[in-house]
């Protein structure tokens, strides 16, 4: 019987597994997660989580159940410390060690930790799974300063949760505006003003020096020698592909994991998905790593179905989502590198979108509460459909009639 070992327990992970086993795999399969809690989703983490709306049970991919039916050994609370790709055995952190015929590596990404004079202090957080987002839950409810070091989307969704809380909130971003790497200025200046209008605070164009206090959080200096005081401090400073396992068993990475349009690796045996890959992508004409439940999701099918000997190549669109309040940001394709952009709908409405094109083109699209023409528009952007501004601009057009 083959053997399948996959490392991480996150949403590549869990989906790599219901496909190949939707698909018939038979071989063994062993589950390797560092965390004690079984496989679980992480974006509702800074959303209702921390807001106390979802309960935990609700995070969790699958039920034990799923994992006894299927015959999936879950090794949980254990690190995956070295993978021996001459010998086909990964090495666990319990000092045991299991061999395999293929290996999944959907080991995600890791928080970027900041250094800077008082980071020993206690009161200051970093969201990436349920035990973080606990122990924040509970300096929120005693929290009379918060301070929020990054502007992005973690850092704005906690944000926008702790404004149901009795605290002042402070956002410190070294950028010139919000949401800087991912979003137009027209996007940025909508989520600031929604923010103050929730009462909070920025501070742009400025980056944390470092943090006072005695034992806990008690005032931020930044780099201008500003202060401010704070309790707690939560800092959202991106992300960082988790490579360092692959990398040291000799692997290609250089961004991400490399891996070809079929999520395997130069390593014939050893395939990876997830956040934790850098892929290439036809449609785009460029390698990328992305950071989304969608590519997870659909990467790790596809992995699957290189496993079972049925390769087909990975090549979608990427799109993203952001919940902050009541409002839904959407986006769809990647906007950098685009020569006009295009408004559809009133801002003051609270439902638009930006339409990106490049050369009439469409290459992406930003929506704010206007989930039905966001799903055409995916197709849209897909089909890389010619578009007139007209077309754009006049909201009685029906998008769905471009659609190739």
């Amino acid at each position: 019987m083959e053997k399948l070992i996959v490392i991480g327990a996150g949403q590549a992970a869990i989906q790599c597994i219901t496909s190949l086993r939707k698909e018939g795999y038979s071989g063994s399969i062993t589950l390797v997660g560092e965390e004690n809690h079984l496989p679980y989703q992480r974006p509702p983490l800074s959303k209702g989580f921390l807001s106390g709306s979802t309960i935990q049970d609700r995070l969790y991919l699958k039920k034990i159940e799923f994992f006894q039916e299927n015959s999936i050994q879950l090794n949980l609370g254990v690190k995956a410390t070295r993978i021996d790709r001459n010998k086909c055995i990964v090495h666990l952190s319990d000092k045991k060690s299991i061999g395999y015929d293929k290996l999944v590596i959907a080991t995600g990404s890791k928080v970027r930790k900041l250094k800077f004079p008082g980071s020993e202090l206690e009161g200051i957080h970093y969201l990436r799974g349920i035990d973080d987002a606990e122990l924040l839950k509970e300096s929120l409810v005693a929290s009379k300063s918060l301070v929020i070091v990054g502007a992005g989307y973690i850092g704005l969704e906690v944000a926008a949760v702790a404004t149901e809380f009795d605290t002042k909130i402070t956002v410190i971003e070294m950028a010139e505006r919000v949401m800087n790497r991912t979003v137009d200025p027209i996007i940025s200046d909508y989520y600031q003003k929604l923010h103050a209008k929730n009462g909070v605070e920025f501070i742009l164009n400025e980056s944390i020096e470092k943090v006072e206090g005695k034992k806990i959080v008690e005032r931020v200096l930044c780099s201008s020698n500003s202060s401010i005081h704070a309790d707690t401090l939560v800092i959202g400073a991106g992300v960082t592909p988790n490579v360092e396992l692959a990398e040291e068993s000799g692997l290609n990475c250089e961004n991400g994991i490399w891996v070809d349009e079929f999520g395997q690796t130069e390593d014939k045996k050893i395939f990876a998905c997830g956040d934790c890959t850098n892929h290439p992508n036809e449609k785009l004409n460029r390698r990328l790593r992305l950071e989304s439940v969608h590519n997870a999701m659909e990467q790790s099918k596809t992995v699957a179905y290189s496993i079972m000997n049925n390769r087909v190549a990975y090549n979608q669109v990427p799109w993203f989502w952001s919940d902050q309040y009541d409002h839904k940001l959407q986006i769809v394709g990647l906007s950098g590198d685009y020569d006009e952009v295009l408004i559809r709908g009133q801002q003051e409405e609270q439902k638009f979108m930006l339409f990106y094109l490049k050369e009439e083109k469409l290459i992406a699209v930003d929506a704010i509460n206007n989930p039905k023409e966001f799903l055409i528009c995916r197709k849209l952007v897909e089909n890389k459909v010619k578009i007139s501004s007209d077309d754009i601009l006049n909201q009685s057009k029906n998008l769905n009639d471009l659609i190739i």
